[in-house]
């Protein structure tokens, strides 16, 4: 199925929608979500994109997401897709953060969102995750200096500096 993904303006604005398969050929600017995982003790959960991913197959990732659908609220996406993914779903999201993110594979307008303290199950969307485990904050904030550590860019650019200023903020306590 070839989903329509909305458009979005360099102002972050909705501007139409185009089918995902051309949004990814001409890298189209469209609108994506991403939700950072944490568990009661504060660790991240990060998983493995599996190797049929579109975009940055096979590496890791320190949140759950994916693009907005036309006409879809940023809020809304983030529930379906962190429930999609990872099976997490019925808590609030909290929004962290939002920015741009481009690069010769993908551009959009970042919407990030936090669920705190998931003490559930993590199901895995066999389509998108092939392997997840829960990473110590402070481990995670190390890998993100790692240029080997193969963290897809955009959560690197992105949520890297909101991990980094919440263990900087948890250190602090």
């Amino acid at each position: 199925m070839d989903e329509t993904v909305a458009l979005y303006d360099t102002d972050g604005k909705p501007c139409g929608s185009a089918p995902r398969s051309l949004v990814r050929r001409d890298n189209l600017h469209h609108a994506a979500t991403a939700v950072v995982v944490l568990d009661a003790e504060g660790r991240v959960y990060v998983h493995r994109r599996t190797p049929t991913k579109d975009v940055f197959p096979g590496m890791y990732d320190v949140c759950a997401g994916g693009v907005l659908l036309d006409g879809e609220d940023p809020y809304d996406g983030a529930v379906r897709e962190v429930a999609e993914e990872l099976g997490v779903s019925g808590v609030p999201l909290t929004p962290i953060f939002t920015g741009a993110y481009e690069d010769t594979h993908t551009s959009y307008e970042a919407f990030g969102y936090l669920v705190e303290g998931w003490t559930g199950e993590i199901r895995w969307q066999p389509e998108e995750v092939d392997w997840g485990a829960w990473i110590p904050l402070e481990d995670v904030v190390a890998r993100l200096d790692d240029p080997m550590w193969p963290l897809v860019p955009d959560s690197r650019a992105l949520v890297g500096p909101w991990l980094r200023a919440r263990a900087q903020s948890s250190s602090v306590r």
